[in-house]
């Protein structure tokens, strides 16, 4: 089948051709057909495989036939996705399908003003592609409403779950008009995501699945180095310096932290990367996810938050610096690569306390990884000797509490008190209070000060007056 076959309007068949789409993927040329008789749709495919198309084109042709007009403040579609990247991108997608015709989209999210957001929604939009925080903010500002919603879109559902974004989707959910068409698209089906489609599509919906549940593409070729956690770092720059034709690469980092202490050690190294996580503001975060994308940086370095719906073109390699908690995060971030019938390689760092970690994610994807080429440890430094605060806080996941405090003990007899050097110890403590204007005997022997300097004997306000008066002395001392 060829996407000229689809009855789709001449706008969208026009689009199709400018974005160079010729034959279907088999979730679109499954799913298209079932979408536009207006059936409710469950679909389980992993990331790459053509997923937006697969819903956008179907209800912008359904937006076409039905002629009816937007009304203020509101929208006839919803894209609800977990990310703020995915939003933007989703929008895009829909603004090159929809660039033919007067259909009008629009995205909020997080982070950012949600002044310019609001104004976008005065005389409401046909598509809106949204994150369910800000959506669930304007709502309650009165900014938008979803009360003409005819077509409701949840993507990446058990990503949504995975960041604690149930309660928000039911609230949502709540507020939909119950007469609409459902779209339901997930990568996994755990038994809580299947009970949330139920609460949510129409009785016998169409179930689309394309490929096996977490299972990893095929064409992605995988390496595994074991390491330690201190040596990673000359791993990756050894492994990026050595391979130019790594020309595209994800780094995945379990932490924040983690995150940017990748990238100082890859920029000291002269490699051009940035790093994209949630402290990160979003003008940031599309700088550096646009700069990945026209190769002006060749690395860039994410916690999982990039893991699920970024879709960047020609992706040569995904490294995993840190393994994931959760095995379905790792199918997930190596999907990355590989995408649109192209191949690619995915390499994962494994420290000897991740041992667990990836026992559980070969036994998910039912493939054993084979170690890459221990020649290159060779050509590693040798791992740096921790400091005496690294050591304790590494110690505290190996040892038990009392082996972890005497390390800690034995690692601060060296230093003296208060940091200060011995000599200046001494001389402090040599050092009285001493003042010119104190009597004999106005001075506490125990501790050095002035009476009037506790808080307890402060003269008060009629004191500090009759000590002005008497030259710098009250009569109560």
């Amino acid at each position: 089948m060829l996407f000229s076959e689809l009855p789709l309007a001449n706008p969208l068949q026009r689009a199709v051709r400018a974005v160079g789409y010729k034959k279907p993927t088999p979730i679109q040329e499954r799913s298209i057909p079932s979408l536009l008789e207006g059936r409710d749709l469950l679909g389980i495919a992993q990331t790459g495989t053509g997923k937006t198309a697969a819903f956008a084109l179907p209800i912008l042709q359904r937006l076409l036939d039905s002629g009816k007009f937007r009304a203020p403040k509101t929208c006839r579609a919803l894209v609800l996705l977990p990310t703020r990247e995915l939003a933007i991108q989703v929008e895009d997608c829909f603004k090159q399908y929809a660039q033919f015709t007067a259909i009008s989209t629009a995205c909020i999210f997080g982070g950012v003003s949600d002044a310019s957001q609001k104004r976008n929604l005065v005389r409401g939009v046909d598509v809106l592609v949204a994150t369910p925080g800000r959506l669930l903010d304007l709502i309650g500002q009165k900014a938008v409403s979803l009360k003409a919603l005819e077509f409701f879109v949840l993507d990446e559902a058990d990503r949504m779950l995975d960041m604690g974004f149930i309660h928000d989707i039911r609230k949502v959910v709540a507020l939909l008009p119950p007469v609409r068409q459902n779209l339901f698209f997930s990568a996994t089906m755990p038994d809580d995501i299947t009970k949330l489609a139920a609460t949510i599509l129409r009785p016998d919906p169409v179930r689309v699945e394309v490929a096996p549940q977490s299972t990893p593409i095929e064409r992605i070729r995988q390496e595994l180095y074991r390491i330690d956690k201190r040596r990673k770092g000359a791993l990756l720059k050894e492994l990026l310096l050595a391979h130019p034709e790594m020309t595209k690469v994800l780094v995945f980092s379990r932490t924040k932290h983690g995150a940017d202490k990748i990238t100082r050690v890859l920029e000291k190294a002269g490699v051009k990367c940035a790093a994209i996580h949630g402290n990160k503001s979003q003008n940031r975060r599309q700088e550096a996810l646009g700069n990945f994308k026209n190769e002006k940086i060749r690395v860039l370095v994410a916690t999982d938050i990039a893991a699920r719906g970024i879709d960047v073109d020609d992706v040569s390699h995904v490294f995993n610096y840190d393994l994931p908690d959760v095995p379905e995060t790792f199918v997930h971030r190596i999907g990355r690569t590989a995408r649109a019938g192209k191949d690619g390689i995915a390499i994962s760092f494994c420290a000897p306390d991740e041992e667990q970690d990836l026992r559980a994610i070969e036994k998910l994807t039912r493939i054993r990884i084979p170690e890459g080429d221990k020649a290159i440890y060779e050509k590693l430094p040798p791992p740096q000797k921790e400091t005496a605060e690294s050591e304790m806080r590494n110690a505290r996941g190996r040892m038990n509490r009392g082996e972890a405090q005497a390390r800690a003990e034995k690692s601060r007899e060296k230093k003296p008190a208060c940091g200060l050097t011995p000599k200046k110890d001494e001389r402090r403590a040599e050092q009285k209070h001493t003042d010119p204007r104190l009597r004999e005997g106005d001075v506490r022997p125990e501790n050095g000060m002035p009476r009037h300097k506790h808080r307890r004997n402060r003269p008060g306000s009629r004191a500090r007056k009759r000590m002005r008066e008497n030259g710098g002395y009250s009569t109560t001392l």
